[in-house]
Order: C-alpha cells, then sequence, then structure tokens
C-alpha cells in the first residue's frame, strides 16, 4: 500500500477455525512471503497489522482478545524476526479509524469511527492522532455496559455495547425470531441455505422488508445509538462514523441509531451539538489501509 492509501496487491485469507498464536502466526508469515513474491509486493518497506483484541503498544504484542482464541501474542517480534521487516501492531479499530481520519470522505482530526461487525471496535482520533490510553489499551468503548441485566459478552461481562449492537447480537435476535416464527422470512432464508440463522439472513430479510427483521434492526441501531450519546458525553467530537460489515445495512442500522444518539445526547443541542451519524468512506477496508498508514508513519 501506498502512502496515499492506494491498495497496490492484496490478499485474503478467512480467520481459521482454530486462531490460537502459533497457527495465526503461520498464516501471517505465509501471507507475508506470498504477498513480497508478487512483483507488486516487491518495494515492501514495513509491515503494519490491526488485530482484533486488547494490544499493547508499541510492543506488538496482543494481551487477550474475546472472540479469538489467542493471547499474550508477540506479533510485532514474530514477524520482525521472520521476515527482517519493520513492523506495528495496534488494535484494529484504531488502524480502521486512522485511515479514516486521513483519507475518508470525512476527514477529520477529531473524531470516532465504530466499527460493527462480529463485535463493536472504536478508532477514536483526537488533535488528529489515535487515542490509545497511557498504556495503549484504552478505547475498548464495544465493552462499555449499556445494560447490566443484558446478554452475555464475549468477554465476560453481561450487558456490553458490543452484546447488543453487533453482528453477533444481529444472529442472536434473528435465531430467537426465527424459533417464534418458524415459516418467517428470517427462517426460511437459513433453511434454504441449509444452516443456522445469521445475521446475514437477518439483513438479507430486512432489506427485501421483512417487518421482523426490521424491528431487529431498530433494537440494534438504538442500542448503538444509546453507546455513541454515552462515548459524545465524554469526548467532543465533530463526526461519528461507523464502519464494520453491517454499515452494509444502510439507514437501516443508521437511521434508529442517530435517532437514539440524539434522545440521550447530554446537553441542549444548541449548546452542545450532536455529532452527525456517518457511515465511514472505507467500510471493511478501513482496517487494512490504516494499518499501512500506521506502518509507513511510525517506520
Amino acid at each position: 500500500m501506498g502512502e496515499d492509501g492506494t491498495v497496490h496487491a492484496e490478499l485474503r485469507r478467512n480467520t481459521p477455525d482454530t486462531s490460537d498464536a502459533g497457527t495465526m502466526n503461520d498464516l501471517l508469515c505465509d501471507m507475508v512471503d506470498e504477498l513480497r513474491a508478487d512483483p507488486a509486493g516487491a518495494g515492501v518497506a514495513a509491515i503494519g497489522v490491526g488485530a482484533a483484541g486488547i494490544v499493547q503498544w508499541p510492543a506488538g504484542r496482543i494481551r487477550w482478545a474475546p472472540n479469538n482464541e489467542y493471547e499474550n501474542w508477540d506479533v510485532r517480534g514474530v514477524l520482525e524476526t521472520a521476515t527482517g521487516l519493520p513492523t506495528v501492531v495496534d488494535n484494529d479499530g484504531n488502524v480502521a479509524g486512522l485511515a479514516e481520519a486521513r483519507l475518508g470522505d470525512t476527514r477529520n482530526d477529531d473524531m470516532v469511527l465504530l466499527t460493527v461487525g462480529t463485535g463493536v471496535g472504536a478508532g477514536i482520533v483526537l488533535g488528529g492522532r489515535i487515542y490509545r490510553g497511557p498504556h495503549g489499551l484504552g478505547a475498548e468503548v464495544g465493552h462499555m455496559n449499556v445494560n447490566p441485566d443484558g446478554p452475555l459478552c464475549g468477554c465476560g461481562n453481561y450487558g456490553c455495547l458490543e452484546s447488543v449492537a453487533s453482528g453477533t447480537a444481529l444472529t442472536r435476535m434473528g435465531r430467537s425470531a426465527a424459533a417464534h416464527d418458524p415459516d418467517g422470512a428470517i427462517a426460511g432464508l437459513a433453511r434454504a441455505d441449509g444452516g443456522e440463522v445469521t445475521g446475514l439472513h437477518v439483513t438479507t430479510a430486512a432489506l427485501a422488508g421483512d417487518a421482523t427483521a426490521r424491528s431487529l434492526f431498530q433494537r440494534l441501531g438504538r442500542a448503538l445509538g444509546i453507546g455513541i450519546a454515552g462515548i459524545n458525553a465524554i469526548f467532543e467530537f465533530e463526526v461519528v462514523l461507523i464502519g464494520g460489515g453491517l454499515v452494509d445495512a444502510g439507514e437501516l442500522l443508521l437511521e434508529p441509531a442517530r435517532r437514539a444518539a440524539r434522545e440521550f445526547h447530554y446537553g441542549p443541542p444548541e449548546v452542545r451539538p450532536v455529532p452527525p451519524v456517518l457511515p465511514a468512506t472505507y467500510k471493511g477496508d478501513a482496517g487494512k489501509i490504516g494499518a499501512g498508514l500506521l506502518a509507513l508513519e511510525e517506520t
């Protein structure tokens, strides 16, 4: 990737069912070798990694991740030893936020990007720089509690924003809805695919106009908007961007999120403005672009 965000070569691999450090080391090193063998990758100068979980900055060690098996994984050390290239490793939400702040359509030095996918990640940019906290472990917005009596989160707590406003939450709500209405659109789509209900089935049904699926997006978007209002009460952002896989649902997600963000906003809007809630520019590509940018900036 170049300094302007242009992707010169790309390689994608699905996260394996077993995501321990050893398996992931092999996967990453094989991908780096394959990319460097590509003529477009001949001038690679550094490696940037955006990873899910609690990443110790700048050491590049992933201490723990709620939705993966790796723990205390020295990603930076492994990649630098294996490749000889300088490597930076940061949280995937952080690097995605950097891409949007530097190169997105809504470039801004004071903004937050919420990535709504399997979980809820965040990239907070203040004064043009990623906010990480004193030890590089901050900005875990997906794990702020919005309902202590809510569902179990992958982190072990109950009622985190991630547990009620993510693709995982949409899947859980979709399966419950299908169980209550086995002849409904959501259950029918899953049956046609020969598997269990997923968030994609709910999204497909909602985009086709199914009332039950659309009501689930109303619940999901409202929960996301409550989280946005909480973040806005702490920080003063110019804009809130929504990225990740679920943003492809468009206004199904964004409209109830905006409404709840206004409803729970702290202070009169004429005194303390409500920042706009907009779709991110790079959607699912923000992480790889931001990781590349960070590598170029830091090395």
